[in-house]
């Protein structure tokens, strides 16, 4: 009588979602004569518990109960969740030898049965990490077939999030996102099972986050929280999710907490066994610690994200810029930028190669860079990536000596950044919107901007914009020359030549040429002596 009442027990527990209850009075239970069904639903609960090895083996108890009770299509079942879990958590080999036995199991069945579509996740799965995108394509459209013609909430969502993820890596995002957000229709309706629902929903904020839909993302992840805070004591999935909560964090200016947050997913990734994708929280991390200004920290998480088996790029080359070692980080972004990727990636690329890319004068490459990146940008329809893209845009013209093209850009990625409450990234904007005025010779107006900047890299804890900002706002250069003109000028009146301002500035000799060209027009002077004789005059020597 009592393992009875432990498992009535435990299925009321587990219907409630209260999945600390149900697998403690469903591993009391455990014994010969406990169904079938029930070591299911104690694998289900183990799993959503972070337990992955009593997943493993509550499943399997099932698969044999089924096989031996002659419910060949429960077994098969059994085999393919069996195949999916093991998939995601790096058994590649076992994970393959559960699918080909369920498609055995298969062979002997009569007729068309949602079985069918259900071995069929697995394997897509399979090509999706192998990156045989177009074969996993192909599956996804066929689970997505079974899920309608058999009304199964599960096939449909994983199909449609496997569908929706491809078409954003082949640069259809609008098309992707339609795609995952009809994904979440069954989540929604409670028609999903935990396993699958907590899967689509990190899904879909991952991919917000990597195509820069950062409303659509913070609006996920809020549904996200509430969705894991409603399950007491869940603890797969949470990772994840502290990982997008931090993103959004970041996004918002909230850093400090931010940087808990990533601290927080790697300990609930380890909690739960599978360490791997705390290098992506590691990379954020290290992001957030560079705009604190906490150098060394944000090198030792970067170097966390490494050990995980992440590459933390173009991060660390971020990190290397704001050290001083520009070199360092041309060659990383000029190595990753010539690397094959897709659509999505690169998008993620663009925005950090067009910075260091600028800051290493190295003027035309960036320029091509942020035309691309403007191009992909109109592409996707993200409001996110275009925010960066008119940054990038206007920090390249800016750079060129062309302010008064630059300055639109500049104000449309502040407005876009300001929609977006992303305080850093509107105050960077403010920074060079600053620096255009400045250029135009408003200096009126540049000092308002550069001072608003400086208040908001402030309170923000930003010290290095803060500081850039400060120096900024200080005296302006005559007739709007910029800083790095000013120096070319002053080793101009200095008596250098070209070849030996490029060798002492570490440029080529294409861009002080250029330097020089925008020198003579702001001074409307015809030489170098001229310019010269403008640079004793006026204090620069």
């Amino acid at each position: 009588m009592g393992v009875l009442e432990d498992l009535a027990r435990a299925r009321q527990a587990f219907e409630r979602r209260e999945w600390v209850a149900a697998y403690d009075a469903l591993s009391g239970a455990q014994g010969a004569a406990m169904p079938a069904e029930d070591f299911t639903r104690l694998a289900t609960t183990a799993y959503l518990l972070g337990r992955l090895n009593d997943f493993i083996q509550a499943m399997q108890r099932a698969y044999t109960a089924h096989v031996e009770a002659g419910e060949t299509l429960a077994a098969v079942r059994c085999a393919a969740q069996l195949a999916m879990v093991l998939l995601t958590s790096g058994e590649g080999a076992v994970a393959g030898g559960w699918a080909a036995r369920a498609q055995r199991m298969l062979a002997d069945v009569e007729g068309d049965v949602v079985e069918r579509g259900q071995v069929l996740a697995p394997i897509m799965l399979r090509h999706v990490l192998a990156e045989e995108y177009d074969r996993a394509h192909e599956l996804a459209l066929e689970i997505i077939d079974y899920g309608r013609r058999f009304d199964d909430a599960d096939l449909l969502a994983t199909g449609l999030n496997v569908q929706g993820r491809l078409l954003l890596y082949s640069g259809h995002v609008p098309e992707g996102l339609a795609l995952l957000d009809e994904a979440m229709i069954g989540i929604s309706t409670g028609d999903v099972s935990p396993i699958v629902a907590g899967t689509t929903y990190c899904s879909l904020v991952e991919a917000c986050q990597e195509v820069s839909d950062f409303g659509r993302a913070a609006e996920w992840t809020a549904a996200l929280t509430n969705w894991v805070g409603a399950q007491p004591g869940l603890v797969a999935f949470t990772g994840q999710c502290a990982v997008h909560r931090g993103q959004i964090m970041r996004l918002r200016g909230a850093f400090h907490e931010a940087v808990e947050e990533f601290e927080l997913a790697v300990e609930r990734y380890e909690r739960t066994g599978t360490p791997a994708p705390a290098g992506l929280a590691m990379d954020e991390c290290g992001g957030v610690l560079r705009i604190l200004g906490e150098l060394p920290a944000a090198e030792a998480a970067y170097a966390r994200a490494i050990r995980f088996g992440h590459d933390p790029q173009p991060g660390l080359a971020m990190l290397w810029l704001a050290r001083g070692r520009t070199a360092d980080a041309l060659a990383a972004v000029r190595r990753l930028l010539a690397e094959p990727r897709d659509p999505v990636h690169r998008s993620r690329l663009l925005p950090a190669a067009v910075e260091i890319l600028v800051a290493g004068d190295a003027v035309d490459e960036a320029d091509a860079a942020s035309r691309e990146l403007t191009s992909v940008a109109e592409s996707f329809g993200c409001p996110g990536l275009k925010a960066m893209a008119h940054h990038a845009r206007g920090d390249v013209l800016l750079a060129a000596g062309q302010p008064a093209s630059a300055l639109p850009e500049l104000r449309r990625a502040k407005l876009d950044w300001q929609r977006l409450e992303a305080p850093y990234e509107t105050a960077r904007a403010r920074l060079l919107v600053g620096g255009a005025l400045r250029a135009l010779g408003d200096d009126r107006s540049a000092r308002a901007e550069l001072g608003a900047a400086r208040q908001a890299f402030h309170e923000l804890g930003a010290p290095a914009e803060e500081s850039e900002s400060a120096r900024l706002c200080g005296p302006a250069a005559p007739h709007g020359l910029t800083d790095r003109e000013v120096e070319v000028l002053r080793l101009v009146a200095s008596g250098r030549t070209n070849p030996e301002i490029a060798a002492e500035l570490f440029l080529s000799e294409k861009t002080v040429s250029r330097h020089l060209s925008n020198i003579f027009t702001k001074l409307d002077v015809p030489t170098r002596t001229a310019a010269a004789a403008f640079a004793f005059g006026h204090g620069i020597v």
